[in-house]
């Protein structure tokens, strides 16, 4: 007896995790049958709806989910985590960690940085295309409602991004049970439509993809374009492993959504081999007429929690760039006590909506949309493939002799849904393309412009040694100053100013410097290295995870008891740097002065550090890049 219940307290929470990972991580793939199948009969490049051409694009989409998704994340991806979280950042802090002399290190960078940027181009046409898709519905109950479409949309739309500041902690409990209800909705749909022509099941066999890229080779590459739709999302299983862990988003995936799928899409080709008339809303004729009200509403709650899992993500990639050195300071809500990783970033939260509004008045159908689609979630899958690359044969070191033949499959898998998805460039796809270029150029003009000031940072900097000895007289009044520096082994410069005007030092003065860990989290124990450079002198360095809160009062009660101090006697002092553009080697002037105003848009390090307002003080200087 003993022996037989033991699991259960193990086995309920990796559930209770499954049922949570439904709601987070699915919300994309999950609503792709809305739209993504359909796309090969009435896209860009519609096929004929024959057996050859539907039963073709099916076996695509079968082995698209079981390469792409199973294999490629489930399988392999996902077991290359940095001490458990997942993404394109964590990746690249693993590989820093683990090879930091690496050669490739800097291309590994960009790639990084790419697929990061990519991935706010999804996050913004995510919202879009799934409630469109499912607001679009209506004209099937009557073709009047045509008219409401965009303007019911869009409210949907601002009501999803005005609620965002309240975190997801109390909506978050709900999300896993509809999404548990909208697979076995969709499953049990799929079932109803196959019992028709099961037939359609025989897809399963790769001969009917081969079959179709023989007969048709051009229409077969273009379709891949539309095949990469019921892919979407698949990044999110990695991106967000670090919420629910590997385990629960797989068997989630395993036992429930991947079912779901292709008992759906297989349920959409059997129909469509019946009713060639039922392509343009082939998903809600699946169901009986009397059933479609309440499959709106499902597909509609289905669709605004795959947007807030977009939205959510880009928040969560926000503060790992900013920690990670790549954004400027933006205020960073944390909406949560309990979880460290629901946060709410105002600023990305207030461009996503505008984005998204814009494209839906812009594109004005799920149709329209799907041409901008994928593009963007294809490039990250071929950016992930190369960077996992590295970790299998470089770090892993698996047995080469099977290894490199699988990792040649799903390469090739990857590249040739790109290649297509990049045909897509002039119909829309231009659009993620275009939003990922801009954020590259932020991002590697703000991490280049930080080196080229720290450098002339160090450059005028006077050793500590040279200081401590040259202000060995200066007169100390009561309290704690803690000065904030980028050097640990220089006198900040706001040390110096405060010196020059006020001619006193305070009784312990506090060097601190802030440093990000290429893990994501560092426990508090771990976080602080002290060392006492003179009496009332000392030198710390702050280390937080870059999924950390970087708060630094609550970080300096760990300093020793010599050094604790009334929060009313303790001082921060910041310096402010007025950035002025020069012609120096370095970086050519336009990037100076995009470097300059994105300083000045910086927000304030007190808010960002959880500084109290009332006990810090900032000293400016001029400094020339």
């Amino acid at each position: 007896m003993t022996a037989a219940a033991s699991p259960l307290p193990t086995t309920t929470p990796n559930l209770r995790l499954a049922l949570g990972a439904l709601g987070v991580v699915f919300g994309d793939i999950g609503t792709s049958p809305l739209y993504a199948f359909r796309e090969s009969f009435i896209g860009s490049h519609p096929l004929p709806i024959d057996p050859l051409h539907v039963m073709g694009v099916l076996s695509l989409i079968f082995w698209a989910l079981i390469l792409v998704v199973t294999v490629k994340y489930v399988l392999i991806t996902m077991r290359a985590d940095n001490r458990g979280e997942g993404g394109s950042f964590a990746l690249l802090a693993l590989i820093r960690r683990v090879a930091p002399s690496a050669r490739l290190l800097p291309a590994i960078a960009m790639a990084a940085l790419m697929a990061t940027a990519l991935f706010y181009g999804d996050a913004v046409i995510t919202p879009a295309i799934s409630i469109l898709s499912a607001v679009e519905g209506l004209t099937l109950i009557h073709e009047n409602f045509a008219v409401v479409v965009i303007p019911i949309t869009l409210v949907i739309t601002v009501a999803l991004f005005a609620i965002q500041h309240f975190g997801t902690t109390v909506v978050g409990r709900y999300f896993g049970p509809i999404m548990l209800a909208w697979f076995v909705v969709i499953g049990l749909l799929g079932v109803a439509n196959i019992v028709q022509r099961p037939g359609v099941l025989l897809a399963a066999n790769p001969f009917y993809a081969f079959a179709f890229v023989g007969n048709d080779p051009v229409r077969a590459f273009l379709t891949l374009g539309t095949v990469v739709l019921t892919i979407t999302g698949a990044e999110a299983l990695y991106a967000d492993m670090g919420h629910f862990g590997r385990r629960p988003i797989a068997r989630a995936w395993l036992l429930a959504v991947l079912p779901a799928l292709l008992l759906c899409y297989a349920g959409q080709a059997a129909l469509l081999l019946e009713d060639p008339t039922a392509v343009e809303q082939i998903f809600y004729l699946l169901a009986p007429r009397w059933a479609l009200w309440p499959l709106l509403a499902l597909a509609t709650m289905a669709t605004v929690i795959a947007s807030q899992s977009a939205v959510s993500g880009a928040f969560s990639v926000t503060q790992q760039a900013l920690q990670l050195g790549y954004l400027p300071r933006l205020r960073i809500v944390h909406t949560s006590a309990d979880e460290r990783g629901q946060v709410f970033a105002p600023a990305v939260n207030a461009l996503l909506c505008v984005t998204v509004i814009a494209l839906v008045l812009g594109f004005r159908s799920s149709t329209a949309l799907a041409s901008a689609f994928g593009f963007a979630v294809t490039s990250t899958m071929v950016l992930t493939t190369l960077m996992i690359g590295f970790v299998i044969f470089r770090i892993w070191r698996l047995r080469r002799i099977w290894m490199i033949a699988l990792y040649a499959v799903l390469l090739f898998f990857d590249l040739a849904l790109f290649g297509a998805s990049a045909t897509k460039i002039p119909d829309g796809a231009w659009l993620p393309l275009g939003i990922a270029i801009l954020l590259m150029v932020l991002f590697t003009t703000w991490g280049r412009g930080r080196m080229l000031l720290a450098q002339r940072r160090a450059r005028h900097a006077i050793p500590v040694a040279d200081f401590l000895q040259a202000c060995a007289r200066v007169p100390r009044v009561p309290g704690l100053a803690v000065y904030f520096t980028h050097d640990p082994d220089g006198v900040p410069t706001a040390l110096l100013h405060s010196l020059k005007h006020y001619h006193v030092l305070h009784e312990r003065v506090l060097l601190l410097t802030i440093r990000t860990a290429l893990t994501p989290h560092v426990k508090h124990v771990h976080r602080l290295h002290f060392e006492e450079l003179a009496p009332g002198t000392a030198r710390a360095i702050l280390t937080f995870g870059f999924r950390d809160e970087p708060n630094v009062p609550k970080a300096l009660g760990f300093l020793p008891p010599g050094w604790q101090e009334d929060p009313m006697r303790t001082g921060y002092v910041l310096g402010r740097q007025i950035l002025v553009p020069a012609k120096r080697p370095g970086m050519p002037m336009w990037r100076e002065i995009l470097f300059a105003a994105m300083v000045r848009l910086s927000g304030a390090a007190m808010e960002y550090y959880r500084l109290p307002p009332d006990r810090v003080v900032e000293l400016g200087s001029q400094v020339e890049i």
